[in-house]
């Protein structure tokens, strides 16, 4: 493992711990050259369906476009980097159970849907905002308000 602040090739692995409900192995490092400590993510490779854009353009799923779609929303919100994590991890865990070979983009956004309404409404709401391209305050109002009769399972920590 290349350490991110030096290069080296040379770290040691401190603490491992199973996260994402065992879909992943959290790893603390250490570098042997400069003494940085760094945490990384480990899971197992399995292959997902192609990803079919609205335009019709299919290509590969990728979990940085899902990430960062999902870190956009909880930006600046109480949520643990292990909620998101396992967050990623169970939406993809479902498109693999589908055994599809390619996937709508629409069905991986209401995914992401689900898994926010369940960590934290605010979060849910901006994602939704701009996923369903809401074009005025009724339609705010009507998620709003579907929102509140969906009773939360988690405090998203």
């Amino acid at each position: 493992m290349y350490c991110p602040f030096c290069g080296e090739t040379d770290t040691k692995v401190i603490d491992s711990r199973l996260v994402a409900d065992g879909g992943q192995v959290r790893r603390r490092r250490e570098c042997l050259t400069c003494k940085e400590r760094f945490t990384t993510f480990e899971t197992a490779e399995l292959l997902l369906p192609k990803v079919i854009k609205n335009n019709g353009v299919r290509e590969p799923f990728n979990e940085d476009k899902l990430r960062a779609g999902i870190l956009r929303a909880v930006e600046k919100r109480p949520i643990s980097v292990e909620r998101i994590e396992a967050a990623i991890s169970s939406i993809k865990r479902r498109l693999q159970a589908t055994g599809e070979r390619e996937i709508k983009s629409l069905i991986i956004g209401e995914q992401v849907m689900l898994e926010l309404r369940d960590i934290d409404h605010v979060s849910f709401v901006r994602f939704a905002s701009v996923y369903r391209d809401f074009k005025d305050l009724d339609e705010f109002r009507q998620e709003i308000d579907r929102l509140a009769e969906v009773p939360r399972q988690d405090n998203g920590q």
